[in-house]
């Protein structure tokens, strides 16, 4: 049976178990980039088999960064945000840190709360989802001069560093490739746009291609549902039932598109010969749903990636220039839409 008054491992023990300096293995964990990959090894070697935990409270009081880094999102219900998260996580990881994940449901002053959290937790750096938040969450990681960013919505005016897409020309994106099929007709399905930019700004990109082209939808054509494939498909399917429906739906992300398929199935109705439905995302699942989904892809992977090696890196170098990086979005045609 283990002795449970066993003393603990400490830092000598890894460092003589390692055969290294106390000094490398303090090195390996809080600037792993200026420690050899083997000799790291070494040293995780000597962590796993002792069983040793170093102490967060003991070094942030010292200024020795916690190597944590936290993410806000919206919500973690569903796949919209999956692939994000993972890739940035993965960034991050590869340069010693990791993350802590939080939602705030689309309430922005939960996010407040949840980030004085964090901070008050140390964390290194902080990453929103978005660019739409409260004075007191940018006044809040002012005052505390901690790296941060915005991720997934790309602005050219963004208050502090992002890396996303531009949502506008993807909502833009998804209206023309409707016109160009011929369609006039078309029906509008988008989340609540309130504390979701994202949303907001592809809506406002659908609307002007849609009055370039001189289509104004009606307003029962209008379809309002939250992230969730269960609520779109019983809206949807309320608009089908009332009488005549559109030719087309732009729908904001690929998940109310899935809801929209569904219940035109249910309605009776074949996509896309008697109805074309796009959706905006391109999230895992949406080309292999049947039929596939036509959408306008962001790069969700290749936004966390950036996103994470960035701000590791702001961290690490203790960088404070606010940069801007875009991620190009792509039109991908599948089986949804087709010609009127």
């Amino acid at each position: 049976m283990p002795d449970k008054k066993q003393k603990k491992a400490d830092i000598v023990a890894v460092a003589k178990a390692a055969k290294v300096s106390i000094s490398t293995v303090s090195r390996s964990y809080n600037h792993p980039e200026q420690v050899k990959p083997a000799t790291r090894k070494k040293i995780d070697a000597a962590v796993r088999r002792l069983g040793y935990i170093r102490n967060r409270a003991a070094q942030t009081m010292h200024g020795i960064r916690s190597g944590t880094i936290g993410l806000i999102v919206p919500t973690i219900d569903h796949a919209i945000f999956a692939e994000v998260i993972q890739a940035f996580s993965d960034a991050v990881d590869e340069q010693g840190f990791t993350i802590l994940v939080a939602s705030h449901g689309y309430d922005l002053e939960r996010e407040y709360a949840v980030m004085r959290k964090f901070l008050e937790h140390r964390v290194d750096g902080v990453a929103l989802i978005g660019q739409e938040h409260s004075e007191e969450t940018y006044q809040l990681l002012e005052s505390q001069a901690i790296p941060a960013m915005t991720i997934w919505n790309y602005s050219a005016s963004s208050r502090i560093s992002c890396v996303g897409a531009d949502n506008v020309a993807a909502g833009r994106a998804a209206a023309d490739h409707l016109v160009h099929l011929g369609h006039h007709d078309i029906g509008i399905v988008f989340p609540p746009t309130g504390g979701n930019d994202r949303a907001m700004d592809r809506q406002s990109g659908a609307i002007a291609g849609l009055a370039q082209a001189g289509i104004s939808t009606p307003q029962k054509w209008w379809i309002e549902a939250p992230y969730s494939i269960t609520d779109a498909k019983e809206a949807v399917l309320k608009l089908l039932q009332s009488g005549s429906h559109p030719t087309a739906l732009l729908c904001g992300n690929d998940v109310l598109a899935q809801g929209a398929i569904y219940a035109a199935s249910r309605f009776g109705l074949k996509v896309p010969q008697d109805i074309s439905i796009i959706g905006i995302g391109d999230f895992k699942g949406s080309k292999d749903m049947e039929p596939n989904l036509t959408t306008v892809r962001l790069p969700a992977r290749r936004i966390g990636l950036l996103a994470g090696e960035r701000l590791a890196l702001s961290i690490i170098h203790s960088e404070t220039e606010v940069f801007r990086i875009r991620c190009d979005i792509e039109l991908t045609a599948r089986s949804t839409c087709s010609q009127i």
